[in-house]
This record gives C-alpha cells, structure tokens and sequence, in this order.
C-alpha cells in the first residue's frame, strides 16, 4: 500500500522544548519558511517580510473569533465539572466535552445562574447539552455573551499550562468578528496591525468564516488515512468572496481553515453549511494556489492537508529542515509559507 495512505508514514518526532506554549512578541518576528514549488527552493525568514514573496494573489482570511469555550462547575451532589464547549448544533442545543461522569438528564451549575442539562451522550465521547438559566432555555447568542464572562480561552492541550490574560488577545486574530471558534486560525495570529495592514493595502483581501472546532486537534487514530472520520464545521462565505472564488484569480490561503473552506465551495457550490472536508495527498486543493500555515501535529488531518500541497516526502522533508533550525511548532509557533 502507498505511504500516502498510512497514518504511521505522517509521523515525526518533535523535540518537547519546541512546542511553543508562548507566542513571540511582537508577532511578526515569528521564522518564516517559504518553499517555492516550481524552483524547489526553501528561504528561511521572519514573518514581516511575508510580503517580500508573495506573488500577485488575492487574499483570504478566517474572521471568526475564539470564545472563552471552558468553564468550571458543579453537579448537583456538589463534585467538580469541566466542560468544554464545541460547536452550536442549533440555536438551544450545543456539543460539548464534560470532563467527569455524567448521565442524560444530569444537570451541571456554573457561575452568573448557568446551568447544563445533559441531553445525549455521544459514543465518540461528546455529549449534546442545552444551557438554560433562571429556567428559561438560552439562545447561542446569548450563551456566547455568559461563556465571554466566566469562562477561559480553551488553549490546546500540548500547551500543558492553563489561559491567562495575556491569551484573550494573543489567541485571537486582529479581525476576529464572528463568533464560535474554539481553537484560532493559527497561520493569521503573526499579523502585527501595520503588517496587515500593508498586506490589505497589496493584496485584494476578503474573509469568510469557519468555526474551528475541538476536532481539529484530534489525532487520526484509523491505520489508513481515508478511513478517518472527518470532524464538521460551520462555514459561511459572503457572496463577494464566492465571486472571487468563481474567478481564475490566484488565491492565498492564510491557514488550513481558510483552504478547507474554499475547497468545499468549489466541490459542493455551498456558501453555508457544515465543512467536513479531508484534504489529503488522494484529495489535493482544486483552487487554492498559495498556502501560509503552522507547524502541525504528528498523524494529524493538517499536515497530511500540506502533504495535499507538496507531498508527504517533502512535507516531512521540511519539517525536519524547521526542526533542525529550531523552528517552534504548533498554534504559537512559527509559519511556512507555500508558493
């Protein structure tokens, strides 16, 4: 069977000590890696010269916005709750993380009269809760409002240390506006306001929005690449931006959110909906010319998406370049940029 096919041939072993758990101030003085694919060239650089190598292109960016989508409770015999928030399945009812026991049925007290009623558990883990307080039933909307006042931004886990201050600005993007993530767009956490500036005053700049979900992080746990079940995400692109899309203009795609939501419009024609898409070495981008991203986790769905780009080989390639340079990885580390 091909590599391309096995989970185990996207493996690569990261020394610890280059897992950022602490972004770089100021953002853009992140490293740079930029491969060129027709000249097959690598230039390692920082960040703020990204425009420096960008050809013409127009620009795509992910607006959405990290909620404080972990929270701290009780159930009603008085024991600890953890609950993470993932995804608004409708406007009552949301999928979540509970870390601890629960039932159907069971209710968890949180902070400001908050309160979770378990309604399914899930097989994969999750469970399907609706949020009510004073008894009456909250809207999304209104959760978003609760969640912003007593909970934490949910970092990863591989940051092993719990949110501070700092993170409510630092895992944010500058033009996050709609929210529902619980995880950012990493590749457009290294804009500084002058540098994006500049980008938008270069390049035509358009955002769509993909709510990024807890499932981005999960591992692909299957022995063959395409028997993993792909997580959903919310998406909705403005008809400006589909119009764009509809064009033969090249495009970049500022991080894998941004690639998966625009290689969904051009398979399925769908502006809103649910993304489920696995771009993979067997699934390479139909429209997406250039790509600017982290460093991904080992046997994960996004460095087999830029092993979709350039080919597992090169991809494992570079990553070892970065790891020898002494690259930081992950949601605060650095960035590779593909042309």
């Amino acid at each position: 069977m091909s590599a391309e096919l096995l989970t185990e041939s996207y493996a690569y072993d990261l020394p610890e000590g280059l897992i950022a758990s602490e972004p770089v101030y100021p953002r853009d003085s992140a490293k740079l890696l930029v491969y060129d694919r027709k000249s097959d060239t690598v230039t390692h650089t920082t960040f703020r010269h990204l425009l420096d190598f960008l050809p013409e292109c127009d620009v795509f960016l992910n607006d959405t916005r990290v909620i404080k989508a972990r929270i701290f409770g009780k159930k009603e015999s008085g024991g600890k709750v953890e609950l993470l928030f993932n995804k608004s399945l409708d406007a009552y009812r949301s999928l979540v993380m509970i870390r601890g026991k629960v039932r159907e049925g069971t209710q968890l007290f949180f902070d400001q009269a908050l309160v979770a009623t378990v309604e399914t558990l899930n097989a994969d883990g999750s469970r399907i809760v609706t949020f009510s307080r004073n008894g009456e039933l909250i809207r999304f909307e209104a959760l978003v409002q609760l969640l912003d006042a007593i909970g934490h931004i949910p970092l990863p886990p591989y940051m092993q240390r719990e949110d501070k201050e700092t993170d409510e600005r630092d895992y944010q993007t500058l033009f996050a506006r709609e929210a529902g993530a619980v995880a950012a767009p990493t590749a457009s956490l290294h804009f500084t306001p002058e540098l994006f500036e500049a980008l938008k005053a270069a390049h035509p700049a358009h955002t769509l929005t993909l709510h990024v979900g807890a499932g981005t992080f999960k591992p692909v746990e299957a022995e063959k690449i395409l028997d993993h079940p792909m997580h959903s995400e919310y998406f909705h692109i403005p008809k400006e931006a589909a119009d764009v899309l509809d064009s033969n203009t090249p495009l970049l795609a500022i991080g894998t959110t941004v690639t998966r939501t625009i290689e969904y419009y051009v398979r399925t024609g769908k502006t809103e909906g649910e993304c489920d898409l696995f771009l993979n070495p067997h699934n390479p981008p139909q429209r997406v010319t250039h790509l600017l991203t982290n460093f991904h986790l080992p046997k994960s769905t996004l460095i087999m998406l830029v092993s979709a780009f350039i080919g597992r080989e090169k991809t494992l390639q570079l990553y070892q370049e970065a790891i020898a340079r002494r690259y930081r990885f992950f949601s605060y580390g650095d960035a590779m940029l593909i042309l």
